[in-house]
């Protein structure tokens, strides 16, 4: 890309890093005008000289391309990468995500042979307790409910959180192995009363057995 765009380019991600950059140089440089709200833009917007365009999952946009230059063809740019960055990372979230492989343990869209081989290559603990609840949205509202949980739970390593539909969000905890059902019970609760008394968003939560290992 660099040899056909005679431009500076690069990416930055949530933390406002460059990560990536046609210039060596500013990599690892901070940029403080880029931050999650900036990221939230769908469409394309100018910083000092710079094209940037979010892109990211569908649930969160968590990087920036960054063209140099304001004009239609700094435009038309970040528009084509941000699209062949975001292909490239549908398709490493897919085959690399911990998120990704949990979910498609949860509704069998994995064959039972191949989940230790995932397993495997994920470097995925297989031998701590986990708990799956199932948090179901009784009454909508315009906040994610799907966010709210992410950011309740963001150890990213040991919990998971996943949107199995419109309605109903998975939680995959990691949990001592001494955890009994009243501290399930009160983890249910806290999840629904900070849904309901915060956000204004109902819900039941369901609360499944705690196992060790995936395939259970």
């Amino acid at each position: 890309m660099k040899d056909a765009i005679d431009r500076t380019i690069g990416v930055i991600d949530e933390t406002s890093v460059v990560i990536a950059c046609s210039e060596l140089g500013k990599i690892g440089e901070v940029n403080e005008n880029i931050n999650s709200e900036t990221l939230s833009l769908t469409a394309p917007f100018v910083i000092n000289g710079y094209t940037y365009k979010s892109f990211g999952s569908s649930a969160k946009y968590d990087y920036a391309v960054f063209v140099q230059g304001t004009d239609e063809y700094a435009q038309k740019y970040v528009q084509l990468l941000s699209v062949s960055f975001a292909s490239i990372k549908q398709y490493y979230d897919e085959k690399y995500d911990r998120s990704n492989f949990i979910k498609n343990v949860i509704l069998d869209n994995i064959l039972p042979g191949d989940i230790y081989l995932k397993a495997r290559e994920l470097h995925f603990n297989s031998e701590v307790s986990r708990v799956c609840l199932l948090i179901k949205i009784v009454a909508k509202t315009d906040v994610s409910a799907y966010d709210i949980i992410q950011n309740l739970f963001p150890d990213k390593s040991k919990d998971f959180v996943i949107n199995i539909n419109e309605e109903e969000i998975a939680l995959v905890k990691e949990v001592k192995a001494d955890t009994d059902g009243r501290d399930l019970e009160k983890l249910a609760s806290s999840i629904a009363d900070t849904l309901s008394s915060e956000f204004y968003t109902h819900c039941v939560v369901g609360i499944g057995t705690t196992v060790t290992g995936i395939k259970d």
